[in-house]
């Protein structure tokens, strides 16, 4: 399985952000908890239904959001 195909976008979940699995983790959750210092062992007891795979697809979907950014000409 590729790991970008774990993040859903359903325009009836969460807004219709980028989730995991459908579940209504969004991939802004777990980055922000990244962000915040978390290891990846403290996010999965934080979010047991998650799995680590989840968690290296959420950095692969922003490195590719990242990739695609900066790939558009700023005028």
């Amino acid at each position: 399985m590729n790991l970008l195909d774990r993040i859903t976008l359903e325009p009836d979940k969460r807004g219709g952000k980028p989730c995991i699995r459908g579940l209504r983790i969004t991939v802004y959750d777990v980055l922000e908890y990244l962000a915040s210092g978390m290891t990846e062992a403290e996010i999965l007891v934080d979010l047991p239904d998650l799995e680590l795979e989840d968690i290296r697809a959420v950095l692969a979907f922003a490195a590719e959001r990242e990739r695609r950014l900066v790939s558009i000409p700023i005028r």
